[in-house]
């Protein structure tokens, strides 16, 4: 071999080794970037940009290190900077559309760019001529898999995450990337999220994010047995990955604070250093009930090199919240939302606001906006439930009840429109307590189709119904007392078989049936003028209280008496008597 053929060969050997620690080190970047170590992966990218700035995967993978510090002006700069500079690639075109989407942009805008990028990442000759590359497939994927629920458009992401898929079968990201995007059309896509999770730890075995994204999605429906099965399985195949740490310690914060202490300890043992994990620190304080500590603890972070960290603001209000300083903590809450990313807000952000705001007077509307965005933004319908549900309370306890059944209604209808018969209890009791007696009838004529054999819609109906008649003129408590009395009769039938047990129920519906045939007696008589009718009801109340030295016997005699004398009279006087019956 001649000395020009040995020099050839070291450099392409050297070029080989260059090219090889490069991908190595992008390779790391991407790792560290999946291990949510932002600044690690930054520092990486950073080291490789200063070595070759027009390198378009290094500088693509740059660009992604400053949106995971939602930098989008910092991605942005820099992959203008690569255009200018004539780094003409499907990469920094990529790259382009994923900062149009983060700063909220218009998405045909991106789809273009993303498109753009397709048509010049294609093989030029060979067997995969005309092939895209699938690296540039899953940067569109994941461009559109980043951000919250109204960034991107996942359905066409998934559609390019496929096509990336069979054509390289072994990486893991297009699968993780998917996943995201399954999850960002639905708690319905979950399924298929979890399955392109698998398929992602089926690819890379030793790759610990497909086990947490599970994980995570179980975490989500509080399925303990599961996400303990995916996060052990997570710390199996990695220990070091500080992810897993923090969710279970988000867990265990208010379940047991001993235990949450030992996972914050190994996420801030394996995480970078940061202002989160200082943060995290004065989370647990308050978590642990140490409030002053924690409310110091985070004063001292904003006056020094964590001044203006998003989630100062959210900890500033959970400690006035329960330190009592309802001023304070509105300030701070309103701070944050304020100023927090969208894709940054958790559900038990909106749920300190509820709380805060729910203690404030006049300020219902404002507590259940929160709720209404909570819900939105919550995937399980359980909590979706829950949410309106505490709405209805809010409304109920500053006795708007207009409201509060609205909510109520609402809560029902996020269920699937079937009814129990605690929500009919809720719907009847609410509306009557407004006054609403129309709709309190309804729902209580309803009540009692549904639940025959509870006593409740009954009750409502005649309240209701009796509510409406004030004169007892009108005879709308009729029909609705007939069944009540109907039903009671056959309860206190039942009943009577062990008295002594059950004396004080056989009492109360004694007490009812009275109030009903009195109601009954009054309405025959003075409005129906049929005597014999009133007759037939005091005869019933006699019956009911045959002891005649008790106050309900004598009243019922006398008024028989009285009715039977008016029929004595002459035909002109026989439809009833000129007394009304008195109770």
């Amino acid at each position: 071999m001649n000395k020009l053929s040995k020099l050839f060969s070291l450099i392409i050997v050297a070029l080989l080794v260059v090219n090889f620690a490069m991908a190595q080190s992008i390779s790391d970047g991407i790792k560290m970037l999946n291990y949510q170590k932002n600044q690690s992966a930054k520092d990486i990218f950073k080291k490789l940009y200063d070595a070759d700035s027009k390198n378009p995967e290094v500088v693509y993978w740059y660009g992604q290190a400053f949106l995971a510090f939602d930098d989008y002006a910092g991605a942005k700069a820099l992959y203008q900077k690569a255009l200018q500079d004539g780094v003409n690639n499907p990469y920094i075109i990529v790259g382009m559309g994923h900062v149009e989407i983060m700063e909220g942009g218009d998405i045909n805008s991106a789809k273009q760019k993303f498109e753009q990028a397709i048509t010049m990442a294609k093989e030029v000759k060979g067997k995969k001529k005309s092939q895209v590359y699938p690296e540039i497939l899953d940067a569109i994927g994941r461009a559109n898999a980043d951000g919250g629920s109204k960034k991107g458009d996942p359905t066409y992401a998934i559609d390019k995450l496929k096509e990336a898929a069979a054509l390289d079968e072994k990486s893991a990201d297009i699968m993780i990337d998917m996943g995201i995007c399954y999850l960002k059309m639905g708690a319905d896509e979950g399924g298929d999220a979890v399955k392109s999770y698998m398929d992602a730890a089926t690819r890379e075995p030793k790759n610990p994010l497909p086990s947490y994204k599970i994980g995570r999605i179980y975490q989500s429906q509080n399925n303990k047995e599961l996400f303990d099965q995916f996060y052990n399985t997570t710390i199996s195949i990695d220990p070091t990955f500080p992810p897993v740490y923090l969710s279970l310690y988000d867990y265990y914060a208010y379940r047991d604070v001993a235990k949450a202490k030992e996972y914050l300890e190994k996420y801030i043992q394996y995480a970078d250093k940061s202002c989160e994990t200082e943060y995290f620190y004065c989370d647990y304080l308050f978590r642990e009930g140490k409030y002053q500590e924690s409310l110091d603890k985070v004063k001292t972070l904003e006056a020094g090199d964590c001044k203006g960290y998003y989630r100062n603001n959210l900890l500033f209000a959970y400690d006035y919240d329960r330190l009592g300083d309802s001023i304070n903590a509105k300030a701070s809450i309103d701070k944050y939302f304020a100023n927090v990313a969208a894709n940054k807000i958790t559900n038990s952000d909106y749920e300190i606001a509820i709380t805060i705001y729910s203690k404030i007077a006049g300020s219902d509307s404002l507590a259940v906006g929160y709720i209404q965005r909570a819900i939105e933004a919550d995937t399980v319908l359980a909590n979706k439930v829950k949410y309106a549900n505490q709405a209805a309370d809010i409304y109920g306890k500053s006795k708007n009840y207009r409201e509060q059944i609205k909510w109520l209604q609402k809560a029902v209808t996020l269920k699937g429109g079937s009814m129990g018969e605690a929500d009919y209890y809720k719907l009847a009791s609410t509306a009557l307590s407004g006054k609403d007696y129309g709709a309190t009838l309804e729902i209580a004529k309803n009540y009692v189709v549904a639940f025959p054999d509870k006593p409740q819609g009954y009750y409502f109906s005649v309240k209701a119904a009796k509510a409406i008649d004030t004169s007892a003129t009108l005879g709308t408590a009729i029909e609705p007392i007939l069944l009540q009395d109907s039903f009671l009769v056959k309860q206190n039938e039942i009943l009577s078989k062990d008295s002594v047990a059950n004396k004080k129920t056989i009492d109360r519906n004694t007490s009812i049936l009275y109030s009903n045939l009195c109601y009954l007696m009054g309405y025959y008589n003075d409005v129906q003028k049929d005597a014999p009718k009133a007759i037939e009801a005091c005869e019933k109340i006699i019956a009911l209280y045959p002891d005649v030295t008790s106050e309900q016997n004598k009243f019922a005699v006398h008024i028989k008496d009285v009715l039977q004398k008016s029929l004595s009279k002459p035909s002109g006087n026989k439809t009833g008597s000129n007394s009304k019956p008195q109770k």
